[in-house]
C-alpha cells in the first residue's frame, strides 16, 4: 500500500508540511519523483489542460521543464480542511527566447486516505518580468 505522509485529516501543521514537501518536489524538477505524490488515477486541471494519471503527469512535467528554464517555485498555505489543502503559489522561469516570467496562482488539492493527491486544480497567470525584477 502506497502512503505519502502526512496523512489526512490535516492539522495546520501537517497541511504546511504537505505544502513544503510539494514545493521541494516540484523544485527538484524530477517528473517521476513528483508523480509518486499523486494517485495512479489523479485528476488535474492545469490552466486549460486536463491531465489524468501518473503517466500523463510525467509527460506534462517533462514537457513543461523543456520549455521553462531556471524554474523556482514558492508555495504558501491558504487554507485546509480534513482532506483538502488550498495554496497560493508563484514561480519564476525563463522561456526558450530567454525572457523571464513570474507565474501566480492558486491550487486546490484533494487527498485520499493514504495521503496521495487525487485531485489538483490549478489556476495560473503569467507575467513577463525583467531579469532585475526576479526575487525567487
Amino acid at each position: 500500500m502506497e502512503q505519502k505522509h502526512p496523512l489526512p485529516p490535516f492539522t495546520l501543521e501537517t497541511a504546511k508540511q504537505k505544502i513544503q514537501i510539494a514545493e521541494d518536489a516540484w523544485n527538484s524538477q524530477n517528473p517521476q519523483k513528483i508523480s509518486l505524490a499523486y494517485s495512479i488515477d489523479s485528476e488535474w486541471r492545469n490552466r486549460n489542460l486536463f491531465i489524468n494519471g501518473r503517466e500523463e503527469i510525467v509527460k506534462f512535467l517533462t514537457e513543461k521543464w523543456q520549455k521553462e528554464s531556471d524554474y523556482k517555485l514558492k508555495k504558501e498555505y491558504w487554507s485546509h480542511s480534513e482532506n483538502r489543502i488550498a495554496v497560493r503559489f508563484e514561480y519564476e522561469y525563463r522561456d526558450k527566447k530567454g525572457k523571464w516570467f513570474r507565474a501566480y496562482g492558486n491550487e486546490n488539492w484533494e487527498f485520499d486516505a493514504d495521503g496521495l493527491m487525487v485531485k489538483r486544480f490549478a489556476s495560473i497567470n503569467d507575467l513577463e518580468i525583467n531579469e532585475t525584477e526576479r526575487y525567487l
